[in-house]
Order: C-alpha cells, then structure tokens, then sequence
C-alpha cells in the first residue's frame, strides 16, 4: 500500500484499506478517477481489470462502481471505488485503457440505468433484448409488481406453494410436524 500513499494527495483517495496482503481498496472522487486508473494502469502496472461493478444505495441516492485491477507482477487486486449519483447515474468511459470495460459498462447502463457516454455499443441491448421496463437490478425495481404485470394469469395455469407441491411429490407420506393434530 505504500504506492497508493503517494497517490493520496494527487489524486484525492478519501479511504484506503489493505483487506489482505494481496488485495486493497481505495475511494476517490468521480472526476478523478480515470485519471487514477490510468496511471495505475501505465505506471503502477495494473494492467489486467477484472471486472466493472456496482451497489445501489437508493437511501442515500448513490451507486458505488467498483472497479478491480490487478498487478500480476506483484501478484496484487486493487479495488478502486467511487460514489456517483443515482440521479444523474453518469462516469466516464474506461473502454480506452482496456477493451473489456466496455462490455462492463454496457452491462452497466442496462442493469443500473448508469451511462457512459462515449463507450462502444453501450446502448446496444446486452442481455435484456426487448426490454421495457426500468433497469431491473436497481433496489426500487419491484419485481413481483413486474412479473405480475407482465405474466398475467392464464387459463388451465395454476400456482402452487413451492414447499408444499415438492413435499406432495417427494414425500407424499410423510406429514411435517407443524401439520399433525
């Protein structure tokens, strides 16, 4: 972590923790970010990402991006985050400092609603081709309200308690004891 000491002041890291000897995390500003991730790409030789996440946090009106480098020389993971707001749900495209962040984002802006503008095909439909609805991984996204929209009930269709129909075809002798008299 001695590197990431003297990144602090540059490039603004609020937080910085060594969760084993072989990996650590650190926060940033949104607007500092690229800038950082180049350089530990270029200088610090981070040159493998391994994945783009995010959480949402619609209590505070934010999503963390994580963004996971590694060093294979020092055998060493990075984890670089930053907050961003779910409003504007905006950061900057790293598809220039490796090719895979741009599949990353596109998963991204369909799953999160989180653009990134400038980035390849990153309104191109990913996994979700026809898709309507709001982006299904945020929080607030209610997913029986959805479902139950979108796959009416139909006629000769019937719904069973999950338990209860497996227990009625594997076990159909046998009677828990919550159910005895």
């Amino acid at each position: 972590m001695e590197q990431i000491n003297e990144l602090k002041a540059r490039y603004s890291i609020s937080d910085s923790r060594d969760q084993r000897p072989d990996l650590g995390f650190i926060t940033v500003d949104p607007g500092r970010l690229a800038a950082l991730l180049a350089e530990l790409q270029q200088v610090r030789g981070y040159t493998h990402l391994s994945f783009i996440t995010a959480v949402d946090y619609p209590e505070t009106g934010t999503f963390q991006l994580t963004y996971m480098v590694h060093n294979f020389e020092s055998a060493h993971s990075l984890g670089v985050r930053t907050v961003i707001s779910r409003d504007t749900a905006l950061m900057e495209s790293v598809h220039h400092l490796w090719k895979q962040a741009k599949t990353y984002q596109r998963e991204l802006k369909e799953m999160y609603g989180i653009d990134f503008p400038g980035s390849p095909g990153v309104d191109d439909p990913f996994i979700l081709e026809g898709w309507q609805g709001p982006p299904p991984m945020r929080r607030d996204f209610d997913t029986r309200a959805y479902s139950e929209k979108t796959y009416f009930p139909r006629p000769g269709r019937k719904t069973s308690d999950p338990r209860r129909h497996m227990q009625s075809r594997l076990y159909p002798d046998y009677t828990p004891f919550e159910e005895e008299t």
